[in-house]
């Protein structure tokens, strides 16, 4: 570059000189105008100018980056652990897996799934949660009863 030199690997430019990188264990130097010219290996993370290992709890993954774990599929994440997702009658796992949803014709409540009772000219509605009645009929406490528009 301008000076017509450029320092090694493993070395930084510091006023004018070349000064090895101290890479502590764990690490491998970079090759970085700027930081501490070193990097954590994959499943440890930086600390005070050292790596420390990630613990990664039971039921539980390093993530491809190596610097954080997720839950397994069934698993949500609590504190250091991962937790199992109890999940109740007429219901599944969510996409993420880490929560559950009720089945069509089934509402949350407090912890599980209750089925809805649709009534005579209802049906269910797009989400399955909830129903609606027919055209010509409107709710009315819990059923559907003709329109009386003109």
């Amino acid at each position: 570059y301008g000076r017509g030199w450029k320092c090694n690997g493993g070395y930084r430019l510091v006023e004018d000189a070349c000064q090895q990188v101290d890479v502590p264990a764990n690490a491998f130097a970079v090759d970085a105008t700027y930081g501490s010219g070193w990097k954590c290996d994959r499943g440890y993370l930086e600390s005070s100018n050292t790596c420390i290992a990630i613990v990664v709890p039971a039921n539980a993954y390093l993530v491809p980056a190596g610097d954080d774990w997720k839950c397994e599929r069934g698993f949500r994440r609590t504190g250091d652990a991962c937790a199992k997702v109890s999940v109740p009658d007429h219901a599944f796992l969510t996409d993420a897996g880490d929560s559950w949803n009720c089945e069509r014709g089934f509402r949350k409540d407090h912890s599980g799934c209750s089925a809805l009772n649709v009534p005579a000219h209802g049906f269910l509605s797009y989400s399955g949660d909830d129903w609606t009645c027919e055209s010509g009929f409107r709710k009315q406490a819990g059923t559907c009863i003709a329109s009386t528009e003109r």
